[in-house]
């Protein structure tokens, strides 16, 4: 949400970071500490589900699909068309790091990968060996400092077992 994002780099920046007006959402920019290096975050938002999951055309019709058949139907991700997909693109492209503060819940979850799947491809590719994390996952029950800030020192990865069964 715009307002948990903003209130969220708020927090983590000591209130230095700088809201930059953004379509669809505004990203909140801030120069702060990563995993012990020097880190540039950048902040935005989503509203919701970036993607909705429908059957496939032939089976839309309700009058004439048998229910049964819909067990078996293919389904298709499509972009909720808000642009989000786009400026979750934009935003990602050549960051190192993913840190996700979506909802402690499944659905919440869920959200995350919808997000995974539309930012991984434009992020930096993993260094070194390529088993460094690059996803991460806040989990936090209260948007005070105290709890935001030790969310942010005990990330933990998302769970897709928990998105799976939204």
């Amino acid at each position: 949400k715009p307002s948990l994002a903003a209130s969220l780099s708020n927090l983590l920046s000591n209130n230095s970071a700088v809201e930059r007006p953004c379509r669809p959402t505004a990203v909140h920019e801030y120069v702060g500490t990563f995993r012990g290096q020097d880190a540039k975050f950048k902040f935005t938002s989503v509203t919701g589900h970036v993607l909705s999951l429908d059957f496939k055309a032939e089976y839309n019709n309700w009058d004439a699909v048998a229910p049964l058949e819909l067990f078996k139907a293919g389904v298709e991700k499509k972009e909720n068309g808000r642009g989000m997909c786009r400026h979750l693109q934009q935003e990602a492209k050549g960051c190192d790091y993913v840190v996700l503060w979506l909802d402690c819940d499944r659905e919440g979850e869920n959200i995350c990968f919808e997000v995974l799947d539309e930012i991984t491809p434009v992020m930096n590719k993993q260094r070194g060996s390529g088993k460094e994390q690059t996803v991460f996952r806040a989990f936090f029950s209260a948007i005070t400092e105290k709890d935001v800030k030790n969310a942010m020192r005990t990330l933990g990865k998302p769970n897709l077992n928990e998105s799976l069964s939204v």
